[in-house]
């Protein structure tokens, strides 16, 4: 537990302060570009996406499925694994120079691929494309970072990789506020951007990225690695990395699939309601808890289970499953609880209005359907991936993949056929996308439990049950602050400084009677908990 404990506070403290000056980021962000109904910000976030799907691609595709559990084995070498690091780090610069420059020639297909040219004009599509001329270099940077930063991670060396964003979110903040001297703000109309604008946010958002894997590289030492170019790749089992990661490539090439529908179903609300950067920005703000809680207790347990699992240890990777999803559990469901009660003031963060903050709420409700499921899903999905399966998990995603596209399409045709108001197209999408992780987080739970003979599932998901009727009274004090400060359209949401305020003070409010009720339970998770708490506080 203290070697976990120690690397899930050092990622937990990195992520929190990456997560909040990522909010600040996106404040400044909305401030240039607008959100719900902005044509100009819809541009701009599908252009800034490209690069991250990419990125997504990379880091919880190839990297995280199959890149850990190989360093992970190869640490074992006489060398301890420096040329098989040489040889892959040289292998992934190639494929990633090649990728971005084929991305760049292609940005107009791109483009049009995400977006239906049905439903918007010409001139949200060429702004767009502008756009991704300056972010697409980012895929280089985003796979370098994510192919160092998982490197460190399989070496123990957490800190980096989840410190590194800040440094993005501090450039970001700085060349966005500039932005703002220079221009002002918002501009949601696209006719209002001129090369210089477009260049100048293009290129801020790619220079954040730039110096975020640039921080990596100083910290190579400490892994106790030096990389050299090694363009031999014969012999070090580069072709079963890539029958693993053949299987691992399917299964995002089917997420972006769906990505892709749904980006096109939402670009018929661009203009009129929340769209695709009010999605994203709601996006952002679920993945605030998933990123400080999952990540950052994950991470290290996924390291320790691909341990295990490599040695054969079957019983001990049972225990760390059981271990890793009561605790975050315990965490993720007064999470959710809060975000559900504060959603308004929340989604006031990434709006310009109170009435955009009301518009937007709904599709963080609906992400918020699927944050438990997701918790659950990373722990097993990685377990599949500590013992080198990639295969199983491209088929439940698979599945998932062709709801989420289907049930897009649904609220697509529910707006056509006025079943469904265009401005809850975005919500629809996401609710849709949240039923399908539950459906895959279900199917991936039978299958490995079948697999392993068992993997205690009622020793987790009793305590998991037991957390969400905890969970009950605290959302309902939380609301009932809400309703004493006068209601979700009263001062939490009258702006975006006081929507963060109103969110903590909700949350807490969920927090400590959630905590007081479990600790009237003696509910046994909350020794861990209260341990990882008590890290975070100075030493005396």
């Amino acid at each position: 537990m203290s070697s976990i404990g120690r690397a899930s506070v050092l990622i937990g403290a990195g992520t929190i302060v990456s997560r909040v000056s990522g909010l600040l980021r996106i404040v400044v962000l909305v401030a240039i570009v607008g959100s719900v109904g902005s044509a100009a910000g819809d541009a701009f976030g599908l252009a800034n996406q490209l690069p991250n799907n990419i990125y997504t691609v990379i880091s919880t595709g190839v990297l995280t499925a199959v890149i850990v559990p190989q360093i992970v084995k190869a640490a074992a070498h006489a060398d301890g694994g420096r040329a098989f690091v040489s040889k892959l780090f040289t292998l992934g610069t190639v494929i990633l120079l090649a990728a971005t420059a084929l991305a760049m020639i292609a940005a107009p297909l791109i483009v049009t691929v995400y977006i239906d040219p049905a439903k918007v004009e010409p001139d949200q599509i060429a702004l767009a494309t502008a756009f991704a001329y300056w972010c697409l270099p980012q895929i280089f940077f985003y796979g370098l970072y994510a192919l160092l930063g998982e490197i460190l991670n399989a070496r123990k060396v957490f800190g980096p990789y989840t410190w590194a964003p800040i440094v993005n979110n501090v450039v970001s903040i700085v060349g966005f506020g500039i932005f703002l001297l220079l221009f002002g703000g918002p501009s949601p109309d696209v006719l209002l951007w001129t090369p210089t604008m477009i260049a100048l946010l293009g290129g801020v958002a790619t220079g954040g990225i730039v110096l975020q894997t640039v921080v990596l590289l100083v910290f190579w030492r400490r892994a106790g690695l030096q990389l050299r170019p090694d363009f031999h790749w014969r012999g070090v089992g580069l072709r079963h990395i890539g029958r693993l990661a053949g299987w691992t490539f399917l299964m995002v090439i089917v997420g972006q699939l769906a990505g892709i529908v749904q980006t096109r179903v939402l670009s018929g609300a661009s203009g009129t309601g929340p769209a695709i950067i009010a999605t994203q920005n709601a996006w952002l703000v679920f993945m605030l808890p998933y990123s400080i809680i999952v990540l950052s207790i994950g991470t290290p347990y996924f390291t320790q289970l691909s341990e295990h699992a490599a040695a054969g240890r079957h019983d001990e990777v049972k225990s760390d499953i059981v271990r890793s999803i009561r605790v975050l559990g315990l965490f993720i469901v007064v999470a959710t609880a809060a975000l559900a009660v504060a959603a308004v003031p929340a989604t006031r963060v990434f709006t310009n209005s109170s009435d955009e903050a009301l518009a937007a709420a709904p599709v963080l409700l609906c992400f918020l359907v699927c944050l438990l499921p997701l918790a659950v899903l990373f722990v097993i999905q990685r377990t599949f991936y500590a013992y080198n399966d990639t295969r199983t998990p491209f088929f439940f995603t698979l599945a998932q993949g062709v709801l989420v596209a289907v049930t897009a399409l649904i609220a697509g045709a529910a707006v056509g056929a006025g079943a469904l108001p265009l401005a809850q197209l975005a919500a629809g999408v996401a609710l849709g996308q949240s039923l399908a992780s539950v459906v895959q987080v279900v199917v991936a739970t039978v299958i490995l439990h079948r697999r392993l003979g068992g993997i205690g599932v009622r020793a987790w998901l009793t305590p998991l049950g037991r957390f969400v009727l905890v969970a009950v009274p605290a959302a309902a004090a939380g609301w009932g602050v809400v309703l004493l400060c006068g209601g979700p359209e009263g001062w939490l949401s009258a702006s975006v400084v006081s929507g963060a305020l109103g969110a903590a003070l909700v949350g807490s409010v969920v927090l400590a009677v959630y905590i007081g009720i479990l600790a009237l339970l003696r509910t046994p998770e909350l020794e861990p908990a209260f341990a990882l708490g008590r890290r975070f506080l100075p030493k005396r």
